[in-house]
């Protein structure tokens, strides 16, 4: 009997449980598509339990179907679903039901950043996963936060083998952008610019009315620019309206400034006690001032952005409005620009035909405080050098002045005797119109014009220092500019598919024009300074023939013939096959035309069969690329024989100009080549938690252009533009992004770009042409020094630093130096034998890391990057930390510390020497921005955001100047030069609202 109720109570219980587990148990199911309805496979699905905390994550099939067995019907769960290249979606307080169906159908939207991110190339767009060159892509949301000078800054740090450099804090400047080495002599080393398929420059548009921007690093990507395409080609496309949508973004921001760092020049007390040792040059006046402190200011810059857009379903427009209001730390100085954009579309007859309309406007207006330019540098270099026991103004109000003291003045004088202003203005219209008769094939036309026009005025008061000196009795000069641009392309395309094959194929046409005139005059001897520089006729010095007036007018004009094919197998396979053909009136008549070839090849392994079942690699693809570009001259009539008016001779009927050549005529004169090779690889692992790029280059720049020395005769001028050099570049990118963290309330994104570069410039001569030296002289110290700063040889690479090696100082205080074969004589002994590479100006490296970190509704950015192994010639200490300049005004406070154990004798002359050539390394942090951002649950109003950022916050570096990040154009990259715009440090408030 016992047994037997034993045996009852356990078949009960069980019962009883089993009842339990099935109320309190069920299974749900779903599916996952796309948004237009494609299935998602191994999409991770994660069910967390609100009551028990608890964590169960399936993943999706094949088809998209997913389940979870056993989720308790008595609790809610928050489900997240996330797939790499999708939006993440949530549903949050889902109930499972008992004896019920529970099934789910999720939509993802595609995100941007993926595969099939539509990346702007070279007269068209293409997916990512298609890509078959070296290509980066920098969309906004990764876009340099917080103020910044002009859209160059954007890019700062983001993209590898792309150096974007601001030199100095003038508000007026541009940011100096490089890619790849340099590769030129004669021609720039600016990127090609294209704004929304029309030419431009990164001034063109407002930064904050920016989408997107590629950039086309390789020759096989910009081959199909032709002989523009040299230096790199970088697409910026502009804010677009996609779909039926309608609102408005405002956003504002204000900063202020600070410098970035003081040369620590000797004060009143330091400078007292050289005048009482009685060192030469010593003078106290005194009284006590802070130079610096008194051209400086506190500036304050504000900007506004305005952006208004609405569209249906076959027309949408968008209105951009910009006004930046800038002041320099400078007094003075500033820079006032207003930006604005028009962009409407319309689609007709079921796509059959659609227009583009675009028109965009730039005013832009400054202080001149210099003669044409918006800064004159010796403002800040008399702030250095202006004696500290001097006052800036006597008794009587008036400016105090030394003219017996060349090249010193009175800084704050030179800012308030000096009137002037600059204002340009530049509208650019263009529209396309788009007729599609087919679905797979289109015909599109461009038209474009762009005018440009400034005026200058500028006049210097009698009390300025040019006319005490040079008693030029009140001064005044008047400039005005006009640039046209006028474009017309028409391109076709057709693209299908056929079974596993995919072909597009493009051709196009493109004629551009552009001229420019020019005209300037200057005039002193004033009768009033109240004309400034209005009444440029009243003054006497140009009815004596002692001004100047100048004008000039040219134009010229550049036509090609472009195509390209793509092809695509089984997305395993990709070719891209480009050619253009160009011709431009700039060249010699035997050369008027050229074809520029491209190349590239892709494999993405991932889509073989061997890779079936792969769970590490989201993205692999191996790209090889060659292409040639080329590079126009920059003087469109380098190629003819121009004539001058050379001195007068007396005739019976009076005196008579003479003419005479200014140039000799090049009919051979041509396109400098770049043929340039890449190898590359893109990966991306751990769904993409870890991805990148590697490329890996070689470029070669035949036929450079140089001015030969030509025997006279045959040639009627002794000098020649003629194509002969040969310049190498070789290099490496690398580009890893991580997601270290990726949950629903924190995610920490982080980008490392590395690049270095190595140049050698092969030849500068051929069999014709030869620069019998070898080498070519670059750069100037200016007096009282008088030497180039820089040499160019064959073998060498470009910036090489070229002067004096020392190695100690002897008992007298005079410089040791060391010949080439490494003897030890004194400075006093030298001969131009005796100088030597002394450094490099160009940086071999560039490193930069990108942080963005999300913690719910904040947002922290952190840019950092840097320079390394490159120097700088640091000209304040070579001309201030030597004593014999306290002749010429204050020094440095170390230019009496011993060097190599010994003081510098007094009579020590100013010398270029390597003791001044510094290491430019440094590491910055570069831009920091703290956001908080809030949407709001309202009609109108969609959300706002509210931030803070800083740029230039904090410099790592051993160099003693102001700030590392110097001059890297031309070919006396890496200087300091004395009058330099002092670099800032900015901080900046900002809003952003959406309606």
């Amino acid at each position: 009997m016992q047994k037997k109720t034993y045996y009852l109570f356990f078949v009960v219980l069980l019962l009883t449980t089993s009842r339990s587990v099935a109320q309190t148990n069920a299974a749900a199911t779903g599916k996952v598509l796309s948004s237009s309805g494609e299935a998602i496979s191994n999409a991770t699905i994660e069910a967390i339990s609100v009551k028990l905390k608890t964590k169960t994550v399936v993943s999706s099939n094949d088809k998209g179907i997913f389940e979870f067995k056993n989720l308790s019907t008595n609790d809610k769960y928050n489900l997240f679903i996330r797939h790499v290249g999708f939006q993440p979606d949530s549903i949050i307080g889902f109930i499972v039901k008992a004896n019920r169906s529970n099934s789910l159908l999720i939509r993802l939207s595609a995100k941007q950043a993926t595969l099939d991110e539509v990346v702007v190339v070279g007269y068209g767009a293409q997916r990512r996963s298609e890509i078959t060159s070296a290509i980066s892509s920098v969309k906004k949301e990764s876009f340099i936060k917080g103020a910044v000078q002009d859209a160059a800054q954007l890019l700062q740090g983001k993209v590898a083998g792309l150096g974007v450099t601001v030199p100095n804090g003038n508000p007026t400047s541009n940011s100096q952008v490089s890619l790849r080495g340099v590769g030129t002599l004669l021609s720039g080393s600016t990127p090609l610019v294209i704004i929304d398929g029309v030419p431009g420059d990164l001034n063109t548009v407002a930064p904050e009315d920016i989408e997107s921007i590629d950039v086309l690093k390789d020759g096989s990507a910009a081959a199909i620019y032709g002989t523009r395409g040299n230096n790199g080609v970088i697409l910026v496309t502009t804010n677009k309206v996609r779909g039926v949508q309608s609102g408005a973004e405002i956003q504002s921001y204000i900063s202020t400034q600070t410098i970035q760092r003081r040369l620590n020049m000797m004060n009143a007390e330091q400078y007292r006690e050289l005048v009482e040792q009685k060192k030469p040059g010593a003078i106290d006046y005194g009284h006590s001032v802070d130079w610096l402190d008194e051209v400086l200011r506190k500036p304050f810059t504000s900007v506004t952005n305005a952006n208004l857009y609405g569209g249906t379903s076959t027309s949408n427009y968008i209105a951009n409005f910009n006004y930046r209001s800038a002041e320099g730390i400078i007094k003075r100085s500033d820079n006032h620009l207003i930006t604005t954009r028009l962009e409407a579309n319309h689609a007709m007859f079921d796509n059959l035909l659609k227009f583009n309309f675009n028109i965009m406007g730039r005013q832009q207006d400054f202080q001149a405080l210099g003669d044409g330019n918006s800064f004159n540098g010796d403002i800040y270099r008399n702030a250095l050098i202006g004696n500290p026991t001097d006052r800036v103004k006597d008794d009587n109000g008036n400016w105090v002045e030394h003219p017996v003291m060349n090249g010193y003045m009175n800084p704050l004088a030179a800012i308030y005797e000096s009137d002037g202003k600059n204002k340009s203005s530049q509208v650019r219209t263009f529209g396309s119109v788009t007729l599609t008769p087919i679905k797979p094939f289109f015909i599109r036309g461009l038209l474009s014009r762009t005018v440009f026009n400034e005026t200058r005025g500028y006049s210097e008061s009698k009390k300025h220092i040019s006319n005490i000196r040079n008693k030029r009795n009140g001064y005044a000069s008047r400039g005005t500019s006009r640039r046209t641009e006028d474009l017309l392309e028409l391109t076709t395309q057709y693209q299908q598919n056929f079974g596993a094959h995919h072909i597009t194929a493009l051709a196009g046409y493109s004629y551009q024009k552009d001229q420019y005139e020019d005209y300037y005059m200057n005039n002193w001897d004033f009768p009033s300074d109240q004309y400034s520089y209005n009444n440029m006729g009243a003054g006497a010095a140009l009815r004596r023939g002692e001004a100047g007036e100048n004008s000039l007018k040219n134009e010229n004009l550049l036509i090609g013939f472009f195509g390209r094919l793509n092809y695509n197998f089984d997305n395993r396979y990709f070719i891209s096959a480009s050619l253009r053909h160009e011709g431009s009136s700039k060249f010699g008549k035997n050369h008027k035309w050229g074809s520029f070839p491209g190349v590239s090849v892709s494999w993405n392994p991932l889509n073989e069969y061997f890779m079936k079942g792969n769970d590490t690699f989201t993205n692999l693809k191996v790209r090889a690329g060659f292409g040639v570009t080329g590079t126009v001259p920059n003087d469109p009539y380098m190629s003819l024989r121009k004539l001058t008016t050379g001195d007068n001779f007396y005739t019976v009927g009076g005196w008579i100009p003479t003419i005479k050549p200014s140039s000799n005529a090049n009919p051979d004169l041509r396109w400098e080549k770049k043929e340039e090779w890449n190898i590359g690889l893109d990966y991306g692992v751990l769904n993409n938690r870890i991805k990148g790029s590697i490329d890996y280059y070689k470029r070669t720049t035949k036929d450079m252009l140089w001015q030969y020395n030509v025997p006279m005769p045959p040639y009627l001028y002794d000098k020649m533009v003629a194509n002969a050099g040969t310049m190498e570049n070789k290099g490496l990118e690398v580009q890893i992004s991580a997601n270290p963290i990726r949950k629903e309330s924190f995610t920490w994104n982080s980008t490392i770009n590395y690049s270095t570069n190595k140049n050698k410039l092969v030849s500068l001569s051929n069999a014709q042409f030869q620069v019998h030296t070898g080498f070519i002289d670059a750069g100037w110290t200016g007096e009282p020094i008088q030497k180039n700063t820089h040499r160019i040889y064959e073998g060498g690479e470009m910036g090489n630093f070229w002067g004096f090696k020392t190695v100690g100082v002897d008992d007298d205080g005079r410089w040791l130096i060391s010949d080439r074969q490494g003897n030890s004589k004194s400075i006093l002994n030298q001969t131009d034998d005796d100088r030597q590479k002394i450094g490099n100006g160009l940086p071999k490296h560039l490193l930069s890391w990108d942080n963005q970190l999300v913690y719910k509704n904040f947002d922290l950015n952190i840019t950092m990057r840097g320079a390394f192994s490159y120097d700088i010639l640091n000209m304040p200490r070579m001309f201030y930390e030597v004593p014999v300049s306290l002749t010429r005004g204050n020094l440095l406070a170390d230019a009496y510390q011993p060097k190599y154990g010994k003081v510098l004798s007094d009579q020590q002359e100013l010398q270029y020497v390597d003791y001044f050539v510094e290491k430019g390394d440094f590491w910055k942090i570069d831009n920091l921005t703290l956001g908080f951002n809030h949407k709001v649950k309202d009609k109108f109003f969609k959300s706002m955001r509210f931030y803070f950022s800083t740029n230039n916050l904090w410099t790592i570096t051993g160099y003693k100047g102001i700030d590392p990040e110097v001059n890297r154009y031309g070919l006396d990259p890496g200087v300091d030069v004395l009058g330099r715009y002092p670099s800032t440090r900015s901080f900046t408030l900002g809003t952003m609202f959406n309606f």
